[in-house]
């Protein structure tokens, strides 16, 4: 299904015969707008980082799992005792003399008996399995890399047999899928490594860690990671470039309600200090969502899968005030919003301007530039934006805290693009998108981030950014939104919406459909963009309309080019309540024009196209059509909903007839 997406884009390449251009200047009559309009927004919800994003195959590696992440929960989930033939032995969790503080929980084995009798010639040795993810998925002939902090306390050297293994129920020996052997010898924590080939696929693999000889081991941080990730840098390959061929503009991270400790309180939020170094020395945390964050996929990670996609970097920080929906928070009264007394301010402040060295300083004079640089990233990662809390409710007391934390980072660091929050909900009205925008204008904010998830009549009907007002400073962040499903019409009513965000560029910055990910299984929110399991990814009708102006940002809007048959000769379409819609962009630096039209109507439409103001227009376009049943909508089973491109005659003036459901998209070469 995947490969549709690059099949589209290396048609594009082949029919336009694109190359470096130099940039033009634009013609008469457009409007100059943010040409990074898409990008996304990565939250760690539903399993999107641990078991997805992040390519790690070895659930809680590090035995940090606990009851407070989920009840029953512990150091020994996803593990179980193995003692195959006669073997003998038991498991026991401490935290004494572990690795690192911030990783204290460890597996002690103690190997009673290790060996064969008579009537058995099979596997021996006493040992721990895991079984990944609801399963390991291995693929034939791939490469993965095992690793693991092993300490002898007693006894001579251990021999331990590692095995990827396909298991065969009760009593009988598993299936060898690839092995290895490590000679244990060392009485304090060392790292030890081992490459491990399949030899086939198989879906729901399990790793083994059998111990061969009697004693004592210790065990932590288990991993085994694939060597085929994307770019090298540890990321699911198809989960990666599913979101490369967005060709977003930037991406926001951590979250979300997982920044300022969503459901917990304060104990449970998220410090990025604690993200970073050594992964043994990371501190694991409780997901609000309700499960486990390893940090595997840390900070560090972010900015180099940042880097790796040509994003900007959007970091979200907490500034000392928690989410108001903590333990049911949403249902009181003025909601359960907590706050840090103001003589804890500067820490908050600290954080952030920490940050902002850690990424772009120099490692020869600041300590935590160093680290960055030790990591491996001597270079600055060239922060520009920086978010300051995530859709808090504006109270007086929110107000106070930004305020102080905002106006000493702005100070230090007048380079870095602030983004503010304008809270939950945010439509004309809402008192918390009242203080937020009254906070902004006090302040000069650069953006304010607005929240919203609606029904797809809401996204068909409303043009809210038509009625804001010309002359602020303050721009539009639209940093969560989606239509309440996923059906062919949500993901055209986002698209039409999209239109007239594109058409009102000049006031709205930066949109990030919301959320990104969602594993089958565990999924805690719906609909999502992408879909996945540990096999295969299904991309969703909301997907392709987001790749679609992905693929087509530009630096400036022409209104004019299309008319709809029917409308009066000044209406710019789409208007308040109206279900079709056209933009026009020029991207002056790659020298195209994007024609971009929806109809999500149940009758045909007619577009009028002029494009004579665009001179030196390639013989060759590309039209892309996503299109079919309202209703439609794709999953694990089918996926009927996907763009077809094909190169068409380049025209500057013609007609164009839209299907029923349907939005397509013209790419010109200038």
């Amino acid at each position: 299904m995947y490969k549709r997406t690059i099949l589209s884009a290396a048609l594009l390449a082949a029919t336009m015969g694109l190359n470096a251009q130099k940039p033009m200047k634009a013609p008469v009559g457009g409007k100059a707008i943010s040409d990074e309009l898409i990008g996304i927004f990565f939250e760690d919800i539903s399993s999107s980082a641990d078991g997805g994003l992040y390519a790690e195959l070895i659930q809680n590696g590090s035995f940090e799992f606990n009851p407070t992440e989920r009840d029953g929960w512990g150091p020994g989930t996803a593990w179980r005792q193995i003692r195959p033939g006669h073997s003998l032995g038991y498991l026991e969790p401490r935290m004494d003399n572990g690795i690192h503080p911030n990783n204290p929980t460890y597996m002690r084995l103690h190997i009673e008996r290790a060996k064969q009798y008579y009537d058995y010639n099979g596997w021996t040795g006493y040992g721990i399995q895991n079984d990944g993810f609801s399963g390991i998925s291995v693929r034939d002939g791939k490469k993965y890399t095992f690793s693991a902090f092993f300490r002898n306390v007693d006894g001579g050297a251990k021999q331990i047999r590692i095995a990827l293994v396909e298991p065969q129920g009760w009593g009988k020996d598993p299936k060898l899928l690839s092995e290895a052997t490590i000679k244990v010898d060392s009485k304090s924590w060392q790292k030890y490594e081992a490459e491990l080939t399949t030899n086939e696929y198989c879906q729901k693999a399990a790793l083994q860690i059998l111990v061969l000889n009697t004693g004592t081991l210790d065990v932590d941080m288990v991993s085994l990671m694939p060597q085929d990730t994307y770019k090298g840098h540890g990321m699911r390959t198809d989960l990666a470039e599913a979101l490369a061929e967005l060709q977003p503009k930037f991406m926001r991270f951590p979250g979300g309600c997982v920044v300022h400790g969503g459901g917990d309180g304060f104990w449970n939020t998220y410090r990025w200090k604690t993200t970073i170094g050594p992964k043994e020395q990371r501190k694991q945390l409780k997901n609000t969502w309700g499960y486990h964050q390893s940090m595997g996929l840390g900070y560090y990670e972010y900015f180099q899968f940042c880097e790796d996609l040509n994003m900007e970097p959007l970091p979200i920080l907490p500034c000392g005030v928690s989410c108001q929906g903590t333990n049911g928070g949403w249902g009181m009264k003025n909601q359960a919003q907590d706050v840090v007394p103001m003589s804890e301010m500067d820490e908050w402040v600290a954080e952030a301007i920490d940050l902002i060295e850690w990424a772009n300083g120099d490692p020869a004079t600041n300590k935590w530039a160093k680290m960055r640089a030790d990591a491996g990233h001597p270079k600055p990662f060239n922060l520009k934006y920086l978010g300051l809390g995530n859709e808090e409710r504006i109270s007086p007391e929110f107000a106070e805290r930004f305020k102080y934390i905002y106006e000493r980072v702005t100070k230090a660091h007048p380079e870095i693009v602030i983004v503010g929050t304008a809270g939950p909900g945010s439509h004309p009205g809402n008192p918390d998108l009242e203080n937020g925008w009254k906070l902004a204008e006090e302040l000069g904010m650069p953006i304010i981030d607005e929240h919203y998830y609606e029904p797809h009549d809401y996204f068909l009907k409303s043009r809210q950014y038509d009625k804001y007002p010309r002359d602020r400073k303050t721009k539009v962040y639209l940093g969560e939104y989606a239509a309440k499903d996923k059906k062919l019409i949500d993901a055209l009513a986002e698209g039409l919406y999209l239109l007239h965000v594109e058409r009102n560029g000049d006031v709205v910055a930066m949109t990030s459909y919301a959320p990104l990910f969602a594993k089958k299984d565990a999924t805690n929110w719906n609909p999502d963009l992408i879909y996945f399991d540990n096999q295969r990814t299904y991309l969703t009708c909301s997907y392709y309309v987001q790749q679609m102006f992905g693929q087509s940002s530009g630096q400036y809007y022409y209104g004019d080019c299309v008319k709809f048959e029917g409308d009066a000769a000044d209406v710019i379409q789409p208007m308040e309540d109206v279900r079709y819609g056209q933009s026009v962009v020029l991207n002056v630096k790659k020298r195209q024009v994007y024609v971009k039209l929806c109809n999500a109507t149940a009758e045909p439409k007619t577009a009028n196209i002029d494009l004579s103001r665009f001179k030196g227009i390639k013989k060759v376009a590309l039209q892309t059509v996503l299109a079919g049943q309202a209703n439609d909508e794709n999953n694990y089973e089918s996926q009927p909903i996907f763009p077809r491109s094909t190169p068409v005659k380049a025209q500057k003036k013609f007609s164009l007839q839209l299907k029923p459901y349907s939005m397509v998209m013209l790419q010109y070469q200038l």
